[in-house]
């Protein structure tokens, strides 16, 4: 099973900009977004927050909820849309027990894309 010292060698390894904010969670910051990483038990989460619900008319949460469901069955690979804390979020959780790096890899570079190619389409349902 990997431990905390493996996610931070694949962090060196990916050459990203991170920083350790507690203990098994990493901040990763690549542009504008902040990613985080952290260790769940046996699981490694991925979080990364897309849109903040109260920038969102209340007239098009319904045009918003389907997108999201629409990009979920037809353009996540890894991960998924959903809802947390008031925001729209994108989540992933990889297990440790044989996680690899190109497995990490492919999956950071999902998120990656997945919020860069969906992000315009989004906010135009932003206030």
């Amino acid at each position: 099973m990997k431990s905390a010292e493996d996610i931070e060698s694949f962090l060196i390894r990916s050459d990203v900009d991170y920083e350790l904010v507690g203990e098994s969670i990493w901040l990763v910051k690549d542009g504008e977004t902040d990613l985080v990483l952290s260790i769940a038990g046996s699981v490694l989460v991925f979080r990364v927050k897309v849109l903040a619900l109260d920038k969102v008319a209340p007239t098009q949460n319904e045009k918003l909820f389907r997108q999201l469901l629409q990009l979920n069955a037809s353009e996540m690979l890894h991960g998924a849309y959903g809802i947390e804390e008031g925001a729209v979020v994108v989540t992933d959780a990889l297990q440790l027990e044989n996680l690899d790096y190109n497995e990490f890899q492919a999956t950071m570079e999902d998120i990656g894309m997945a919020v860069t190619k969906h992000y315009p389409t989004l906010s135009r349902l932003a206030v």
